[in-house]
């Protein structure tokens, strides 16, 4: 029995397929979904999501949002989310110096300082995806 993925952003829906298993980065560490999964509902956390279909592996980077796991359907609505062949090296590497050097400004609210450091976080993780695929 396959599970059914779909991960889903404010902007779009960036997956959609039916897979073997997904490994979700949470805010408690990485849960691996399997097909007769437990229902579940975590938070996600920046990182890095690997599904596999077929035996063959699919990386995305994820940055926060929520997991649920509902009998074989497994939904992510994550703030932002894009797969490995999609990933720009040098746009996340610009993103993060960017984010980076924001973070020294003085008096940010604190609300400003959690934007940039999800900023950073999801740029790392964009990162270590794509020079991994090396």
């Amino acid at each position: 029995m396959p599970l059914t993925l779909e991960i889903v952003t404010p902007a779009a829906r960036v997956y959609s397929d039916t897979i073997d298993s997904v490994a979700i980065p949470t805010v408690e560490g990485e849960i691996g979904i399997f097909p007769g999964h437990i229902p579940l509902l975590t938070l996600v956390a920046h990182g890095e999501l690997r599904v596999t279909k077929g035996g063959r592996p699919l990386n995305l980077a994820v940055s926060g949002g929520f997991a649920q796991v509902s009998g074989d359907r497994v939904s992510v609505l994550a703030d932002f989310a894009i797969e490995d062949e999609k990933i720009d090296e040098h746009a996340a590497e610009a993103a993060m110096k960017r984010a980076e050097e924001d973070l020294k400004g003085a008096n940010l609210e604190p609300a400003e300082v959690e934007r940039l450091e999800g900023v950073v976080r999801f740029a790392v993780a964009q990162l270590g995806i794509k020079r991994r695929r090396r």
